[in-house]
């Protein structure tokens, strides 16, 4: 691929110092062209956090040498993922300087371009736009509480750029030790142009606008035109801007999805999936998605259909265990019957296979519970409105039979196109279908924070349960954190405490909540199921409408949970367990002396 490149940053008309850092490297021979290609990257240091501008800097210096240094064979998903995570270790050890007095953050944003295709990784609000003849389509997503707010249609475009929410991430390099990107890839044409900008920049300057400059000028004149335009607007901000415009793009083939010189990527002694393969002669694997303790997912490409999707695939030691492969089975049969927009999509496999597992579609986006580490408490109105879509989903789950059972943050992702989808039906309880059968001792199924009393108690549970669940997921939303939170508490504790008392009122731990979406979480979380809503139609009903919700004073009846209430059964139970057969060893031995007593 040749390009021509030019980049221009400047600290505004606002600013003294310039937190914004821009980097490009492409390599001299034909042959590093093909195997690694050339790489833009832009950082916009987080405003707020001190030393913003060490670490953009050093997350784009990072992520080049990565770059620089990586291996032809890593495909460009991959060659992002080393260059993110190693910028983000890099920015956060510096911030743990000096006793963590030097916290400090940035955004990141990077282009690939290799052969005939443009990979984009992004993590933050710069952005990365692809501007064909007149045409412009932005390749990344922003990571900002606002633009969660107008995918969803919480808020919009207007008030967006004038809300005080405006300048929350939701994503950041250097602010945790683990971070997440998101990666993009589209087909290059020659005469495409790519533009890299910092929010100084677009928010001041229309996407047509920077369409219309870009495909005029050239590249060094488009980064002088579109810098000057935002500042002449009164930016607040730093602006950045590179272009790059492929000038031509070499001719070559694939072959099984990968380019011809990318080496196949051997098995493992266990011989489990690795990307580079293809699964029963249909799925070729891209990209590792997550790993737990039981199964891999992968990101593939589905030659059938040509969609990209997600194949979830457990370790081959977990393939002989019947209770697991039940559950395994159990879950694709649910996902099979469930078609709702806002539940997981599974995709039906006729085909042979030559292993078990599970084809869903592919989601872009983040979980619930991300979005909570970045944004907590959120404003009522949007979790109020998320938690009416949440139940819908439940109430279309629940007339077919399906309880989902583990309903909880981590399991609710929020797509980038403004849905949501309710995923793992991995304990889900289904009216009809094989039995979930669990091995070793298992009291209850669930999640701690969101499990309700009947669960913790170890019975199968309703359509009641996952209301409960949804109240629990609703406190955390309002309130900012989980219901039966507290200092040094263990799981078991957290379980005791829902089974015998209530949570504290959501009011007395943030007052900004208002007495009707209180009344409608405290209904919800009712102890006795025949107190809660019956079904989470009704509950939608109240979300959908709280200005009618009539308060019933459940905030005053909370009782305090009773941490030796339960403590003594288990003690109890504890030392009948001990003293019985103690008691029967006893005995035995008493018989036994007396019977050599009596020869």
């Amino acid at each position: 691929m040749e390009l021509t490149y030019s980049e221009l940053s400047s600290p505004g008309p606002a600013r003294e110092n310039n937190e914004d850092f821009v980097g490009f490297w492409q390599p001299e021979t034909l042959e590093e062209k093909r195997s690694l290609g050339a790489v833009a990257i832009l950082a916009d240091g987080v405003g707020g956090l001190s030393h913003g501008e060490v670490a953009s800097r050093l997350a784009v210096e990072t992520a080049l040498k990565t770059f620089r240094e990586a291996r032809g064979e890593n495909t460009p998903q991959q060659l992002l993922t080393h260059m993110f995570n190693a910028a983000n270790v890099a920015v956060y050890n510096k911030s743990t300087e000096n006793h963590g007095q030097s916290h400090m953050a940035t955004t990141l944003a990077v282009a690939v371009l290799r052969n005939n295709e443009i990979v984009v990784g992004n993590v933050g609000d710069s952005r990365v736009y692809l501007i064909r003849k007149t045409e412009i389509r932005q390749l990344s997503t922003d990571h900002t509480y606002v633009g969660m707010q107008q995918k969803f249609g919480l808020i919009s475009e207007q008030d967006a750029k004038t809300s005080e929410n405006r300048s929350i991430l939701t994503r950041s390099v250097g602010h945790e030790p683990v971070i997440r990107i998101d990666v993009e890839n589209t087909t290059a044409f020659a005469g495409d142009r790519v533009v890299l900008c910092s929010d100084g920049l677009y928010t001041y300057v229309a996407d047509t606008e920077i369409a219309d400059i870009v495909s005029r000028l050239s590249t060094a004149q488009a980064c002088r035109q579109l810098v000057a335009l935002a500042e002449q607007r009164g930016t607040l901000d730093n602006v950045s801007v590179q272009v790059l415009q492929i000038n031509d793009v070499e001719k070559f083939s694939y072959y099984r999805g990968a380019p011809m010189y990318q080496e196949p990527t051997e098995r493992t002694s266990r011989n489990e999936l690795q990307p580079g393969q293809t699964l029963d002669n249909r799925f070729f694997i891209t990209e590792t998605i997550s790993r737990s303790g039981m199964a891999t997912i992968f990101k593939a490409t589905d030659q059938k259909t040509k969609e990209t999707v997600a194949v979830k695939v457990p370790f081959m030691e977990f393939e002989s265990d019947p209770g697991f492969y039940s559950r395994f089975q159990r879950e694709e049969e649910i996902g099979n019957r469930l078609h709702h927009p806002y539940i997981l999509k599974f995709i039906p496999v006729e085909e042979e296979r030559s292993r078990p597992y599970i084809v869903t579609e592919y989601l872009r986006g983040y979980t619930l519970s991300h979005l909570l580490n970045s944004v907590r408490p959120m404003p009522e109105k949007d979790a109020t409105q998320l938690a009416g879509r949440l139940c819908e989903a439940l109430s279309y789950m629940h007339e077919h039979g399906v309880i989902h059972r583990d309903l909880k943050p981590q399991n609710i992702m929020l797509c980038y196109d403004g849905t949501i989808r309710i995923m793992d039906f991995g304990i889900a309880k289904a009216s009809k279908g094989r039995r979930l059968t669990f091995t070793g001792f298992t009291p209850a199924v669930g999640t701690p924070d969101y499990m309700a009393p009947e669960q913790v108690k170890g019975k199968r549970g309703d359509e009641r349960t996952d209301i409960y669940s949804l109240g629990a997921i609703l406190y955390e939303m309002v309130v900012g954190v989980t219901p039966f939170e507290g200092e040094n508490e263990n799981p078991f504790v957290i379980m005791n405490a829902r089974v015998t008392g209530d949570p504290v009122a959501p009011r007395k731990r943030n007052p900004k909540v208002t007495p009707q979406i209180e009344e409608i979480i405290l209904h919800a979380m009712e102890r006795d199921p025949a107190k809660r809503y019956q079904t989470a139609a009704v509950m939608k009903t109240d979300l959908d409408n709280p200005s009618a919700v009539q308060l019933t004073g459940r905030c005053d009846r909370l009782q305090a949970p009773d941490a030796g209430k339960r403590g003594w059964k288990k003690i109890l139970l504890i030392a009948l367990g001990v003293s019985v057969p103690l008691a029967i060893l006893l005995v035995i031995i008493l018989l036994i002396l007396h019977r050599g007593t009596a020869h």
